[in-house]
This record gives C-alpha cells, sequence and structure tokens, in this order.
C-alpha cells in the first residue's frame, strides 16, 4: 500500500458564491490517524464528500493510494468505509441483521460480520435489537457497517458527537486500534482538539475553507509558546503602560492580561515596571499555552489571516 492513503491537490468546491473549500492540499499518511480539525463550518464536511466522491469539486483532484479519484470511483471505494453523520440503521433489527443487510448490498463474505462485530466489541450485544441499543452502541454498529467491507480507509465524521463520557471513551480506544491492530489509515474530522489530540498521529485545521496547519502532532505541540499571565487590579491602566513600553500585550474576557514573553527575568522587569507605576498585581505566572489555546488562535480571524498571508507569500 501506497505511503500515502489521500492526496489532494488544489481541492475547491463553491455553493453559489460561497467558497466552502479553497484550495486545499491533503496529504494523509497510511496506517496512522489523522485528525481533520475544524470550527463547526469550516469545510469539513464539504471535504469529507469530495473524497468520497459525493460531491465533484470545482476545481483540484482527489487521490487515494496515489489513484485518481475521478477516474477510478468504484475500485477506490471498495478500499473505504465511511461513516457520515448519524448512520442509519433498522431499530427494529438485531445488530447482525442490519450488519447481514448492509453484507447482501455489499455482496461481502458472511465471516466479515463476525469479524467487524469483533473490531468494534459487540459480539455479545448482537443479538439484541438496535432500539434496544445505547447511543454510544449504535455509533459502534454504524462503524461496523463501514468496516463490512475490510477497508483500508476509514473516514469518520465527528464520531463522537452526542455521546456520554462512556461512549468516548468507548469511540477513542477502538480508534487508536484501528491502525495497530488492523493497519486501517483513519481520517477523523473533529472541532474537538481535545479529543482529538489523544488518539491522532497528524494533524489538519481548516478554518473558512482553507488548510492553516498540517503536520504531526509534534509539530503542532512545538507551536506552543510561553506567555505571562498578569492580574492587576488596574487593568486599563497595565494594559497601555506595557503596551507603551513596547510589550505585547492582550487582555483577556477573564479580566487577566498576556504579554508575550518566555523568560523569568523579563517576567521581573514586567513586574518592577507594573509595581513602579503605583499598580497593584495580584498574580503574574509564566504559563504555556496548551493545544487548545494554539487551536483556538489559528482559527481566529485576525490570526489566521496572518497566517494565510505568511503562507501565500
Amino acid at each position: 500500500m501506497p505511503n500515502i492513503a489521500i492526496e489532494t491537490r488544489g481541492l475547491t468546491r463553491r455553493f453559489g458564491t460561497q467558497l466552502a473549500v479553497n484550495d486545499v492540499n491533503l496529504s494523509v499518511p497510511a496506517a496512522g490517524v489523522y485528525g481533520f480539525l475544524g470550527p463547526n463550518g469550516a469545510g469539513k464536511t464539504t471535504t469529507i464528500r469530495m473524497l468520497l466522491g459525493l460531491i465533484r469539486p470545482n476545481a483540484g483532484e482527489v487521490r487515494l493510494f496515489d489513484e485518481s479519484l475521478a477516474n477510478n470511483h468504484q475500485s477506490l471505494m471498495r478500499r473505504v468505509g465511511a461513516l457520515v453523520e448519524t448512520p442509519s440503521l433498522y431499530p427494529h433489527l438485531t445488530g447482525r441483521e442490519n450488519l447481514e443487510v448492509t453484507r447482501r448490498y455489499l455482496n461481502a463474505n458472511r465471516d466479515l460480520i463476525d469479524r467487524a462485530l469483533g473490531i468494534v466489541k459487540l459480539t455479545a450485544d448482537a443479538h439484541r435489537r438496535v432500539r434496544e441499543y445505547s447511543l454510544g452502541m449504535r455509533q459502534r454498529l454504524g462503524l461496523a457497517l463501514a468496516l463490512l467491507n475490510n477497508p483500508q480507509l476509514l473516514i469518520l465524521d465527528e464520531p463522537a458527537n452526542g455521546l456520554d463520557p462512556a461512549g468516548i471513551h468507548e469511540m477513542r480506544d477502538l480508534i487508536r486500534r484501528l491502525p495497530v491492530e488492523f493497519g486501517i489509515t483513519v481520517f477523523l474530522s473533529s472541532h474537538l482538539l481535545s479529543e482529538v489530540e489523544q488518539v491522532a498521529n497528524y494533524i489538519g485545521i481548516i478554518h473558512q475553507g482553507k488548510l492553516l496547519f498540517q503536520g504531526t502532532l509534534a509539530d503542532l505541540q512545538a507551536e506552543r509558546r510561553e506567555h505571562l499571565t498578569i492580574g492587576v487590579k488596574q487593568t486599563e491602566q497595565a494594559l497601555h503602560c506595557l503596551t507603551d513600553a513596547g510589550w505585547q500585550t492582550h487582555s483577556r474576557e477573564d479580566g487577566l492580561l498576556t504579554v508575550a514573553v518566555a523568560t523569568p527575568e523579563a517576567a521581573a522587569q514586567i513586574n518592577s515596571l507594573l509595581v513602579g507605576q503605583g499598580l497593584q498585581v495580584f498574580h503574574i505566572a509564566l504559563t504555556q499555552a496548551s493545544l487548545e489555546d494554539i487551536f483556538l488562535s489559528l482559527t481566529n480571524g485576525k490570526t489566521a489571516a496572518q497566517l494565510l498571508e505568511r503562507k501565500a507569500a
């Protein structure tokens, strides 16, 4: 199998005057978990629909396993499983009977039903009617349906949506196992970095149709920057004081200030400056940005625009 499971080149899709996906170049390594992140409405689902050939791009190309999707759609889809939005299930049938309906449609081997049930850990509940399943069990049954054709690539669109903590844990464990135990590449879309960072090896961040970041989880972690968090009673006065002194300072919604510094010496200098101005400092700490902070920063309108300008330069 090629080293790259999914590759897109200049992928673009418009809906009327709205540019939903804008010149996206994905590169998804095989046999790993690729987390495709972005706020709701960022273009994730539209991208997934183009990867599956459900809608056509206005421009650009999709390649799966180094083959053109446009030229080999039928043969490539035999190697792909997908769970997009809520799975369509027959509640009056058992879990196994639901799988049997899809197996007949796919003309797949009967042994694949037991394999799929085993992977998603539903073997013991396969005889129960789906109306008796919890939401997490239904989601896992949807995954079993996607696995019935023994795919090399599994595409999941927000698979944890609506699940309780136990269901999220089950889904997280399953996604981690798929590449390791079965060699399946997982392309996972989500708006929750906190979930994706626990399962993904690779990350892509999309915002307003543009791909802002793509790389390993370690690459994203390297974007972390230390900053100084300051609590001072005279917030506005402190903000002007630090800005006038040349420090890059921002006011947070919780009333604290953040200053882009990374050393204890700079923190001490800032503290002396504020105290010297007669300001009452009640909190000061060097803090490393979390991955969620980085994600929110990248998808902030102003920051995203600056990042795109740098990429275009």
